[in-house]
């Protein structure tokens, strides 16, 4: 029987039955694959050297000097140690009446520093303001310093001359063009000024009471060593919690590049949006191509029945058959992938390290079972009907209706379906969504399809030519047939419109998350009696728009009366956020770029309440709730407000944000400074220094590099996202085929029997037209609407940015509709209305 499949398989093959859906399946692989083999290799990277965001393996912070036992620990541990001792302190140059003063990130560093990753200096400002420069060998000398390019401008000073640091002076050596460990702490946007640690004692600055923060850096000796590292950071954790000890956190490279998490967990899902999309329309086009198979081989199957093969006997033919075309096809496909992946890597360029380790074999069973997988759930049906295919249908052209066992094997088509969106996606939510939505359009689709012949049948005679008579009875005539394409067609183009008209709104959507007027620029410490003067000064600048909002310092002491300590909350966050101080705000209304997402705001006037409205984020790592008071103690004096909302907010907007709002008449006596964000131009780079020296208490926070680093992320994320819905392109060109061709066969009989009846080639050419015309368009409509709601569901829920309707879709859905019809109809049925009727009846 195995010889007898590989004929057939290879008959098939010659006859170009297998052609299509092998095509279905390797692009489906395919795009799987290439996303499966470029997130295998970067994670494996990441696993070995990724933790250069944190300058080492593991990082652990405290707010104390690191305990020389803790030292020892790891030593004896074998593992690598450096340290930093980092806090804010005023820098001066100059002698005199020009002797300026800048408040700047003092970071001393231990020799060794960084353990992973390294530091970029330059001696050229313009460099280290985009960034370049070359690889540091080791921290500064001592007596020296490297410092910000910020710095030169802010103090007057250039790379040679003198900075002094409380009661020492150092020589600046090299500016600062990259910092992998930096952070997004608001102190480590200051002005950054890096010595020895050895030369840290000498300033004096290191004082009881100072807000310095120390961090111990451990790095394991080699990637076959991680196990120390674990270890290490297992038992810290363990003397934390059993010595009860405050203060002191372990930092992992999740809890690294805060400003980046937005864009990265976007470009995640948009990834996984790719694979979900091709995974789907492969489903489909798997599906009908099996369909095609199998009406094909309805004689082919009887014959052998004739012959005496039995029903077990030609399932396991067509069974061997079709493992023989899906092994190949996965195969192939996987290794398609594969090589794509090398150019999504190349497209990526520096988001990825050069050196990223050689792929695993896992990607390539992953395709394979993916492959597999499809053709299971989706092929097996329609060939599991070929088994009830009766003996006489080689005299009589009829078919039996499919059986029970096979009408349950589409449910494992769905079930197949299902398991498919979940693995790719990796977020039963984001699977949930896809997965609903594209079955409940199949819903409409078809119902809306159905309705539209129904609404067809009573216009049979409204137009009195025979052209028109003819397209409405063809359509008429197989109501479900007409219905599967008009379904097929609307999902292809589904998919097609949000690949491309869609698409583009929703990258759009995304770019303007950070826009290129994004602000660049914070002031923090601004006093109530500057607000007005600092305000005129950035419009002479040119700002446009630098909304000013109050700042208060609180610490959160209690919830509902209780005292928070370091019992409250078990978790690490929790505990940390609960530990240090919020900057909380006031102000009446509700700041841009928030939302209300449950209770109500505030109705401020005068003698209310106090009442809070929280981000709805901490509220949850807090396990606060709508109703709950929270106690803040305020230099001194106690806050007790009532939450009355939660807010969703953007983080990555870069705007000012605060955790939490309370209203104005309840922290009317509460000491206050402000805070502003906004968007400095090039040609205004020099109001940075005319604030610093007319207004010394300010902090001015240069965040350009930043947005920089984003905006690049963003960009060559969104590259390899076009690059990979190339795939899902191929996947919905194919489902629109198969729609055209599925009825192919049966068009091209009725063709000819009607030309042997005395239609003319130019009647059935019309009814062709009207009849493709009339599918097309209902399908593009269709397919607008459910592009269009599918990328607002994916904007509101998903990405979480604002979403606008454009009226593009429906016009492109209607042409391309119309235009895939009519060009597929054309292809297909060109060659009938050439041929004499008795040939074409002959072959058909």
């Amino acid at each position: 029987m195995f010889l007898q499949a590989l004929r057939m398989t290879a008959r098939d093959w010659r006859a170009g039955q297998l052609r299509f859906l092998l095509l279905a399946l390797i692009v489906a692989v395919a795009a799987l694959s290439a996303t499966g083999f470029f997130i295998d290799r970067l994670r494996t990277a990441l696993n070995r050297d990724a933790h250069q965001l944190l300058g080492a393996d593991l990082l652990v912070f405290s707010d104390k000097p690191i305990p020389e036992a803790w030292r020892a620990e790891a030593r004896q541990r074998g593992l690598l140690l450096a340290e930093t001792v980092a806090f804010p302190s005023m820098a001066q140059a100059g002698e005199g009446d020009a002797t300026q003063s800048l408040l700047v990130a003092l970071k001393a560093v231990s020799p060794g520093y960084p353990l992973r990753g390294r530091l970029k200096v330059t001696a050229q400002a313009a460099q280290a303001h985009e960034s370049i420069g070359a690889f540091a060998e080791g921290i500064p000398a001592p007596g020296t310093v490297w410092i910000d390019p910020n710095i030169l401008a802010g103090l007057q000073v250039e790379v040679g001359g003198t900075l002094r640091l409380g009661d020492k002076s150092f020589t600046v050596a090299r500016l600062i063009a990259s910092e992998p460990d930096r952070g997004g702490g608001f102190i480590n946007f200051a002005p950054r000024v890096m010595l020895p640690l050895a030369d840290l004692a000498a300033t004096g600055l290191e004082q009881p009471g100072a807000r310095i923060g120390y961090r111990l850096l451990l790095a394991a000796p080699s990637t076959r060593q991680m196990a120390a590292v674990d270890g290490y950071g297992d038992w810290l954790k363990a003397k934390i919690k059993d010595e009860k000890l405050k203060g002191v956190s372990i930092e992992t490279l999740a809890e690294g590049r805060g400003e980046m998490r937005a864009t990265l967990e976007r470009a995640d899902r948009f990834l996984s949006l790719v694979g979900l999309l091709s995974a789907m329309l492969a489903a489909v086009a798997v599906a009908m191509a099996a369909r095609r198979f199998m009406t094909r081989h309805l004689d082919s199957c009887a014959m052998l029945r004739c012959l005496g093969l039995t029903q077990n006997q030609v399932t396991g033919i067509y069974l061997t058959e079709f493992l023989m075309v899906g092994l190949a096809g996965s195969l192939l496909g996987a290794l398609l992938g594969f090589a794509s992946h090398f150019l999504l890597l190349e497209m990526l360029g520096k988001l990825v390290t050069a050196d990223l380790p050689p792929p695993t074999v896992t990607p390539l069973l992953h395709g394979v079972a993916t492959g597999m997988l499809l053709l299971a759930g989706f092929a097996l049906p329609p060939i599991l009907q070929l088994r009830n295919v009766p003996h006489n249908r080689v005299i009589r052209r009829e078919q039996a209706p499919p059986r029970p066992m096979a009408l349950a094997t589409y449910g494992l088509g769905l079930a197949s379906f299902f398991v498919l969106l979940l693995w790719q996606a990796g977020d039963l939510q984001l699977a949930a969504y896809t997965g609903l939505g594209f079955l409940g359009a199949f819903a409409v689709f078809a119902l809306v399809g159905w309705l539209g012949l129904k609404a067809l049948k009573p216009l049979r005679g409204v137009v009195d030519t025979q052209s028109w008579r003819f397209a409405i009875t063809s359509l008429q005539r197989r109501p479900g047939a007409t219905v599967v394409q008009i379904v097929a067609l609307s999902l292809g183009l589904m998919a097609l419109l949000l690949l491309t008209v869609v698409r583009g709104d929703l990258m759009t959507a995304w770019r303007n998350t950070l826009p290129p007027d994004a602000p660049n620029r914070f002031i923090i410490n601004i006093q109530p009696d500057q607000k007005d003067a600092i305000a005129a000064k950035l419009a002479q600048a040119g700002v446009q728009r630098a909304p000013m909002y109050p700042m208060v310092r609180g610490r959160l002491v209690a919830v509902n009366d209780k005292a928070i300590t370091q019992e409250t909350y078990e978790e690490e966050r929790a505990r940390n956020l609960a530990d240090r101080e919020f900057n909380l705000s006031t102000m009446a209304d509700i700041p841009q770029g928030n939302e209300i997402s449950s209770g109500q705001w505030y109705a401020d006037r005068a003698g209310a309440p106090a009442e809070a409205s929280v981000e709805k984020e901490l509220a949850k790592t807090l396990k606060l709730k709508l109703g709950d008071t929270m106690r803040f103690d305020i230099a001194g004096s106690f806050v007790d407000a009532k939450i009355t909302s939660l807010r969703k907010l953007e983080w990555g907007s870069m705007r000012v944000n605060f955790f939490v709002i309370i209203n104005p008449a309840a922290m009317a006596e509460t000491p206050q400074t402000w805070i502003t964000s906004f968007h400095l131009p090039k040609q205004a780079l020099a109001l940075g220094n005319t604030l610093a020296r007319e207004f010394p208490n300010l902090t001015i926070i240069d965040i350009g590099g930043v947005l920089r680093e984003i905006q690049t992320v963003l960009d060559q994320v969104i590259v390899a996202v076009e690059f990979l819905f190339v795939f899902t392109l191929a996947s919905g060109v194919l489902v629109l085929y198969a729609a055209l061709m599925g009825s192919q066969d049966e068009r091209t009989r009725e063709a000819g029997l009607l030309r042997a009846l005395g239609a003319t080639r130019k009647q059935l050419a019309q009814a062709q037209l009207i009849e493709f015309t009339l599918v097309g368009g209902l399908s593009g409509l269709l397919a607008a609407s459910g592009a269009a709601a599918l990328g607002w569901a994916l904007a509101t829920y998903q990405f979480k940015f604002a979403w606008s309707f454009s009226p593009t879709v429906w016009a492109a859905g209607l042409a391309a509709g119309a235009l895939c019809a009519i060009i597929g109809g054309w292809l297909g049925l060109r060659s009938v209305l050439s041929k004499p009727p008795l040939q074409t009846l002959r072959e058909a």
